[in-house]
C-alpha cells in the first residue's frame, strides 16, 4: 500500500515522505530512510509512515529497525489496516498469526476494486473461478437453489454460478468490491460480511464457494465449521487454497497470503463432517512473473441427525436484489 495514499495530516511531512520516496526509487536508500525518519520527527503519529519506514529498513536487511517501526504502526493502529502484524510475523518478531487483519484486507481491495477484474484476470492469469467451475461440472453438480458466494469480490465467480443458482448470494467485506458486483448484477443479494467473524445463519445453501478466499484467514477451522452449519445436508463446498507443500498446517507467505498443506486441509474437512468428493493440484494465477500453485477442492456435507433438523430457508422466494452496506 503506498503511504502517499494516506495523508498524515502535516504538509511537510507529507512532501519529505514522498521525496524519501523518490530517493528510494532513485537507489539512494539511506538517504530515502534519513528522511523517512524526518517526516516521522514531524508527525510521530502517523501509522503508515511508520509502515513504510519499516518496509524500508527491512529491504536493507535492517530488521530490529523495521520491527521497531512495525510495532508502533501497529500501537498507533491496532486495527492495522496496513498489515504490520503479518510484516512482524515474516520476519520472526510475532507469533501465532493465524489471520490477516480485517482492517488490512478490507483496505487493500478496497483501494484494489477498479482496477481488480483487468489486474486478475488479464495481469496474473487470475483461474480459480473457472476451476472450481470446472471442478463442479465434472461432478455432475449442475443446478442449485441456493448458493453462498464467500468473499465475492467483483463478482467472477458469480458469473461462472448465475447460471446454475436458482438464488444467488454474495458476501464481501470490501464497500468497494460490493458495489462493481451489483453492478454486475449475478446476484440476488449483497453482504457486507467480515469472514472471519461471521455467523452462519440459517442451514441454507447447498453450495458454499469460496475462490481465493481462505488464503487471508489462515486458521480455516472457524470458516470450515460456519459453512458447515450453514450448508444442507449433502451441499457442496468448493473452494480454492494456495498450496503449502511442508509439515506445517499452513505457513505465512512473503505476499502476506496463507497457504495451506492438503494433508491439513483433507483432515480438517473430516472433523468437520465433510467427505471430500475431489481435490486437485494446479497454478492458480501468477505472482511476480511465477507460477502461485493451489489446490480446488469440492466437499460434500455428510448428512447426520443434528442436519436433519427444520430447514430454514428465508431466501428461497426472493427474487429481488439488494445491497446491504
Amino acid at each position: 500500500m503506498a503511504v502517499s495514499r494516506f495523508s498524515s495530516g502535516d504538509r511537510v511531512a507529507d512532501r519529505r515522505a514522498d521525496y524519501a520516496s523518490m530517493l528510494w526509487d532513485m537507489g539512494d536508500r539511506a538517504a530515502a530512510i534519513d528522511l523517512m525518519a524526518d517526516a516521522l520527527a514531524l508527525a510521530p503519529g502517523w501509522a503508515p509512515g511508520w509502515f513504510r519506514l519499516g518496509e524500508m529498513r527491512e529491504e536493507t536487511g535492517e530488521l530490529s529497525g523495521a520491527t521497531e517501526a512495525w510495532t508502533e504502526a501497529l500501537r498507533l493502529e491496532p486495527c492495522d489496516r496496513m498489515g504490520a502484524s503479518l510484516k512482524l510475523g515474516l520476519i520472526g518478531a510475532a507469533q501465532g498469526i493465524e489471520a490477516a487483519p480485517a482492517a488490512f484486507v478490507e483496505t487493500l481491495f478496497d483501494q484494489y476494486a477498479d482496477r481488480f477484474d483487468v489486474s486478475l484476470v488479464e495481469k496474473l492469469g487470475y483461474r480459480v473461478p473457472d476451476l472450481i467451475a470446472d471442478a463442479l461440472a465434472g461432478l455432475g453438480a449442475s443446478a442449485f437453489a441456493h448458493v453462498v458466494d464467500l468473499g465475492c469480490g467483483t463478482g467472477l465467480m458469480g458469473e461462472r454460478l448465475r447460471g446454475c443458482a436458482s438464488f444467488l448470494e454474495g458476501n464481501d467485506i470490501s464497500r468497494a468490491m460490493l458495489r462493481k458486483a451489483e453492478a454486475k448484477r449475478f446476484y440476488d443479494r449483497l453482504d457486507r460480511v467480515d469472514l472471519s467473524v461471521m455467523a452462519p445463519g440459517a442451514r441454507r445453501a447447498d453450495l458454499v464457494v469460496a475462490a481465493d478466499v481462505l488464503i487471508y484467514l489462515g486458521a480455516l477451522e472457524r470458516i470450515v465449521s460456519v459453512v458447515a452449519d450453514m450448508l444442507k445436508p449433502d451441499g457442496l463446498f468448493a473452494f480454492s487454497v494456495e498450496l503449502h507443500d511442508g509439515p506445517e498446517p499452513m505457513v505465512l507467505r512473503p505476499s502476506r497470503r496463507f497457504a495451506h498443506a492438503p494433508h491439513h486441509v483433507r483432515a480438517l474437512l473430516t472433523r468437520s463432517g465433510f467427505d471430500l468428493l475431489s481435490i486437485e493440484e494446479t497454478e492458480l494465477r501468477r505472482d511476480r512473473g511465477e507460477a502461485v500453485a493451489g489446490l480446488i477442492l469440492v466437499a460434500r456435507r455428510i448428512a447426520s441427525a443434528d442436519a436433519m433438523e427444520q430447514l430454514d430457508d428465508p431466501h428461497a422466494a426472493v427474487l429481488g436484489r439488494s445491497l446491504v452496506r
